[in-house]
């Protein structure tokens, strides 16, 4: 199984209207095969020390069967469209892929 952390910054003003459009896409990914889990998530303010909370900040929580579903997610006709309908509300991505030790 492979895990995916991605975290995107939304630019000021646009964290609603980013995941109207991301929530849209959901269904068409969770039919995609290999995916287990697809969810955005946004920090909760808890007071704890190390928590470093990023107001405009949406983290995507996925689960892939395997490298080559999550390699062919990111080429999906849905997924492209997304990318074009959120490529102004966006400042910038990074993701990571990780495996269980």
């Amino acid at each position: 199984m492979i895990n995916v952390i991605a975290s995107i910054q939304i630019k000021e003003g646009h964290l609603s209207e980013f995941v109207e459009i991301f929530k849209s896409n959901i269904p068409k990914v969770l039919e995609e095969k290999g995916c287990i889990e697809y969810v955005p998530t946004i920090d909760v303010p808890t007071g704890l020390p190390p928590q470093e909370l990023n107001i405009n900040g949406v983290t995507i929580i996925e689960k892939w069967d395997s490298l080559e579903d999550l390699k062919a997610h990111l080429t999906a006709p849905h997924m492209l469209a997304y990318r074009e309908k959120t490529k102004t509300l966006v400042d910038k991505m990074s993701v990571k892929v990780l495996k269980e030790v």
